[in-house]
């Protein structure tokens, strides 16, 4: 498998845990690091660390049923053991309240930036998420 496969793979890992649930999955591909870092276009808005942003995924893809996703346009850009991947990035699913049994259809068309480093592994090392509508 080329480096580029093996890196989508990492980033379609991250979004098929919305669609399975399996959250274990979560904390293999990301570096669990100090210098880990996110953005996201979900509140809170400030830059999250590894142990925060994993809970923010896993609050997230636990909230979103029938959760898809849709990677556009992928540019990968390889400088030796380092990765950075800028993509379109569409997200829907049924935004679920447990508490008010409510939900609400959402999509979310936005864009993704990721940043990876190979340690044995490609690993996440930075992701920043924006709304484009």
């Amino acid at each position: 498998m080329s480096d580029s496969d093996e890196i989508i793979k990492v980033i379609e890992t991250l979004f098929q845990a919305g669609i399975t649930k399996d959250l274990s999955a979560l904390r293999g591909i990301h570096l669990d690091d100090p210098r880990f870092s996110s953005f996201s276009d979900l509140p809170p808005y400030d830059l999250k660390d590894y142990q925060t942003t994993i809970e923010l995924e896993e609050l997230r893809f636990i909230s979103i049923s029938d959760y898809a996703y849709e990677i556009k346009n992928p540019k990968i850009s390889l400088y030796g053991d380092a990765a950075v991947v800028a993509m379109e990035l569409i997200q829907k699913g049924m935004l679920v309240d447990n508490k008010a049994y409510t939900g609400e259809y959402m999509t979310i068309t936005g864009r993704a930036t990721f940043v990876l480093i190979r340690q044995s592994a490609w690993k996440i090392v930075h992701i920043h998420l924006s709304k484009i509508d």
